[in-house]
């Protein structure tokens, strides 16, 4: 189903069918979340403030952008302001992600496991994509990593499509030839499947109790 057919099921009352679009685009958010230093429990606050807000204000999505652009750009909006509240209080963003390196292996093949059993090359894979100025990191997920078009990066980022390229260009230089090649974008900063059905097991309780009626 095409994203603004699930968005008619669920403004027309079907609220179960809003499932859909947290599947689908859980591993985009999360990536979004990782990509700014935050850690694993961090982002799937973010990942569940973010739906709420979608789901509230989904009577108001105008289909002018992607829905993708569109959810992308409230979950970046999300965790700037989350990163302004922690350093307003103080808080370091503890961005090394080394907490699930076990859990993304064990629901992975013998094939995938083979290539990730080093959890130290994967940890510094990951802290160089970190190591990364935050305008370039940003880019280079979404395109990268998230697959986004440039029109759709340059929406979700507010900045132009030259700088799209440029940033993206200007990133992949920064991150080591070595690295790029020991690992595939779909393996960094992966959303395990136990986290997925977690995430939508609790997001639906939440979401059942709001009202988008109005």
């Amino acid at each position: 189903m095409k994203d603004i057919e699930i968005i008619s099921l669920v403004l027309s009352g079907n609220i179960e069918s809003y499932e859909k679009i947290m599947r689908r685009y859980n591993g985009y958010l999360y990536k979004v979340g990782k990509s700014y230093g935050f850690n694993h429990n961090d982002v799937e606050d973010l990942m569940q403030e973010t739906y709420i807000d979608v789901f509230i204000n989904l009577k108001n999505f105008e289909n002018r952008a992607s829905f993708k652009t569109w959810i992308v750009r409230i979950m970046l909006n999300n965790c700037f302001h989350k990163k302004q509240k922690y350093k307003q209080h103080g808080i370091p963003l503890s961005g090394e992600i080394t907490e699930n390196s076990k859990s993304f292996l064990e629901n992975q093949s013998e094939e995938t496991k083979d290539r990730v059993q080093n959890d130290e090359l994967k940890e510094i894979l990951e802290a160089a994509i970190h190591r990364i100025p935050e305008s370039y990191r940003l880019v280079f997920t979404l395109r990268e990593l998230n697959g986004m078009s440039v029109r759709e990066t340059s929406q979700a980022l507010k900045i132009t499509e030259g700088n799209v390229k440029t940033r993206l260009s200007r990133s992949k230089s920064m991150l080591k030839e070595e690295i790029k090649k020991t690992y595939s974008p779909e393996e960094i900063f992966e959303f395990d499947l136990i986290y997925c059905d977690k995430l939508v097991a609790k997001g639906m309780k939440t979401l059942r109790t709001k009202d988008i009626s109005s």
